[in-house]
């Protein structure tokens, strides 16, 4: 096959430069330390802060781990069926559409949250996360339509570039309204307010600009509705049987779903631990988390550099037990440690990214040969997101029972201990196989 043009090209890496702007300023920044504030009595000294919701009452950060874990239930649930319209390529491109609008909805719609209306808040901010991830499996899937398979790795990696350098921008305007609200005759909580609805606009328009430069797809096979609804449970359930036979990559997958559970722990929740177990100031938190977004690029190269002189599985042992090393000084940082915190954001920053790219082509190197990628990588999407649910109920719930979230620090902990214990499970089925191969 050949290349698209570079206007389709140029289109598909913009709903990159579109959609990041949710997970930087939505997900990271600006929207969990305006939650804590309005959710928060502003006293230093209180332990935990508290709310009511629907009669029962809930450590706030406890509550805003439960809200996003319900939102990954919606999409791994979701996402089978996604998966499966994806391989139908039916009405790929309305799909794309129809989730970028809801997620943009989401985010607009929380400029009329405050503290008088909780319960509209978290629906806004489910809503929003269902949009931003469910798009992904349609706009993911269009790589390989649109590029030859020399050219995918540029093609992949100019979209990641889009969506940094976008992001990063509005993340500017935004901090701006934010850290300088009395310029614009707003209060901070106002101008963080601006900022949701800048991200609904943003997202959408340039979201509706790239799907426009999308081609339409075509259904690969003439299927009934209700069998595109099920095969994507049915080719899981395929996946899971092949798995028997695949003791490699059912071990890696095994140790993916426990360090993974650790990674997007971390990335969920370290705002809302940074400002309300920590006390640091939102302009430290939201200067930490584009330290993280500057220094992830480098990392992960140098990541992608190391596996090729000792091999993936050795490379991620080592990143995980990296990884246990950063919770063991998250959890001893004290209140107003801004400088420890500077410090543990670069060194989260340089293993982020790379933890999650090399997992990726990892896993796509111990598949098997088969045509059946899609079904492979939606097992892979279904893991990831049953390790976050998991992951996030854990941290609210150990928050909530000790009033700590340092606690949860040593749970998170735990993860990457489980991971790292059965990625060197992995590097030992990996030998026996080798020698079988090699006679």
């Amino acid at each position: 096959m050949q290349t698209a043009s570079k206007k389709v090209i140029n289109g598909w890496a913009m709903y990159d430069w579109a959609n990041s702007v949710y997970n930087l300023v939505i997900t990271s920044t600006i929207f969990p330390a305006y939650f804590e504030s309005i959710t928060g009595d502003g006293n230093e000294n209180t332990p935990v802060d508290t709310v009511r919701l629907f009669g029962r009452e809930y450590v706030n950060t406890s509550l805003y781990n439960y809200a996003l874990a319900v939102a990954f239930i919606v999409v791994a649930i979701l996402s089978p069926v996604l998966s499966s319209i994806a391989d139908s390529r039916g009405n790929k491109r309305k799909f794309l559409r129809f989730f970028c609008t809801l997620g943009s909805i989401g985010c607009s719609a929380l400029f009329f949250y405050d503290s008088s209306n909780l319960a509209f808040g978290l629906a806004c901010m489910i809503i929003a996360c269902i949009g931003f991830w469910s798009s992904f499996v349609f706009y993911n899937s269009y790589l390989p339509e649109i590029a030859a398979p020399e050219d995918r790795d540029r093609v992949s990696a100019r979209g990641y570039m889009m969506g940094y350098i976008g992001s990063v921008l509005l993340q500017i305007v935004c901090f701006v309204l934010v850290l300088q609200s009395k310029l614009f005759g707003m209060t901070p909580g106002e101008g963080s307010q601006w900022s949701f609805l800048l991200v609904g606009v943003w997202w959408w328009g340039f979201g509706q600009m790239a799907i426009n430069r999308l081609p339409k797809s075509q259904p690969l096979v003439d299927v009934e509705h209700t069998q595109v609804l099920s095969g994507g449970y049915r080719e899981l359930k395929k996946v899971w049987q092949q798995l028997t036979y695949l003791p490699v990559l059912k071990k890696f997958l095994l140790s993916f779903f426990f360090y993974n559970m650790g990674v997007q722990t971390i990335m969920l929740a370290a705002t809302l631990y940074g400002k309300s177990e920590l006390n640091i100031p939102t302009t430290n938190l939201i200067v930490a988390i584009l330290i993280i977004q500057l220094v992830a690029i480098p990392g992960a190269f140098l990541l992608a550099r190391l596996s090729k002189k000792i091999g993936n599985i050795n490379t991620l042992m080592l990143t995980v037990l990296f990884w246990i090393g950063l919770c063991c000084f998250g959890y001893t940082i004290p209140k107003n440690g801004i400088n420890q915190f500077y410090i543990l954001a670069v060194l989260v920053g340089f293993v982020m990214g790379g933890i999650q790219s090399l997992s990726r082509s990892t896993y796509s190197k111990l598949m098997p040969e088969t045509k059946d990628t899609t079904s492979f990588f939606s097992f892979y999407d279904v893991t990831e997101k049953i390790a976050i649910i998991i992951g996030m109920f854990g941290f609210g719930i150990i928050t909530e029972q000790t009033g700590s979230q340092r606690n949860s620090v040593l749970i998170v902990m735990s993860f990457f201990i489980l991971g790292l214990l059965l990625l060197y499970f992995t590097r030992q089925a990996q030998k026996k196989e080798e020698k079988l191969v090699n006679g």
